[in-house]
């Protein structure tokens, strides 16, 4: 069975690296804490690298990171083709704005909620869908970052109220949303239940401001996701933002609003 070659790469780097310390596959896994057959499932491409896992095998093995760098690498060859170029400006962005009228973004995913989603609506299983789950979760990195991006997040009220994964995960879900939006550059709106129809409705989209240059644009939709670079195109769905905006409550209200549906959820 053929491998994605960097998930080849990390296998054969970890194997080295192991071995060169004298390990054997038992006695790195009581050092990480992780079972032997676990270090061999990862080293034969049997088991993607998990973020855990990965550091403490960079802390074990003295790599200086390389592993992390390497996963990173990984979890970017997982990702669609037609993905990888819009990550690439999601990472270098100063600011996001951010619209989903049906599920949360992906940027403000827990990890279960993630896996639902994919579990629910992706034709990926096993592993391949875990390393989706992993991709989506390693972009939120920007978020923690010393200087992170502006994100305004807008959000229609039926994503609170869908089950995504069931009453648990919805739960802690918007949990999490609350305390992402502690964060003094994430600002969450959410367009509230009585509102009819609004030009959003048409599909999610996320407008990226580069540090240097003009906007542009990811619509999202059924079959692949399309970048947005004209001039005149990215206006039309900036105009559309202001629309969603307009619509939406303050981020204040909003977080009244996610605290008493994360009650709601019990």
């Amino acid at each position: 069975m053929d491998h994605p070659p960097m998930l080849e790469l990390f296998a054969g780097e970890l194997r080295r690296l192991r071995t060169a310390a004298g390990l054997s596959q038992e006695a790195l896994g009581e050092r990480i804490r992780y079972s032997a057959s676990l270090v061999a499932g990862v080293e034969q491409c049997r088991r993607p690298p998990r973020e855990e896992f990965t550091l403490r095998c960079d802390d074990a093995l003295g790599t200086d990171g390389l592993l992390g760098r390497i996963r990173a690498a990984v979890l970017r060859e997982s990702l669609m083709p037609w993905f990888r170029e819009w990550v690439t400006i999601e990472q270098e962005a100063v600011a996001l704005c951010s619209f989903e009228p049906m599920v949360l973004p992906g940027l403000l995913q827990t990890e279960a909620y993630a896996r639902a989603l994919h579990e629910g609506a992706s034709q990926l299983v096993g592993d391949a869908m875990e390393q989706q789950v992993a991709a989506r979760l390693a972009r939120q990195e920007i978020l923690r970052r010393e200087t992170p991006p502006q994100l305004v997040a807008v959000l229609d009220y039926t994503a609170l109220e869908r089950p995504v994964g069931g009453p648990q995960v919805m739960r802690e879900q918007l949990r999490y949303l609350l305390e992402v939006a502690a964060r003094p550059r994430v600002h969450l709106h959410v367009v509230p239940k009585g509102v009819g129809a609004y030009p959003g409705l048409n599909g999610a989209f996320v407008i990226a401001t580069p540090p240097e240059g003009g906007d542009l644009a990811y619509l999202d939709n059924q079959l692949h996701g399309t970048i947005v670079e004209r001039t005149a195109d990215v206006h039309s769905v900036r105009q559309t933002w202001e629309s969603v905006r307009a619509e939406a409550m303050p981020h204040g209200a909003t977080l009244t609003l996610i605290s008493e549906a994360a009650k709601s959820w019990s």
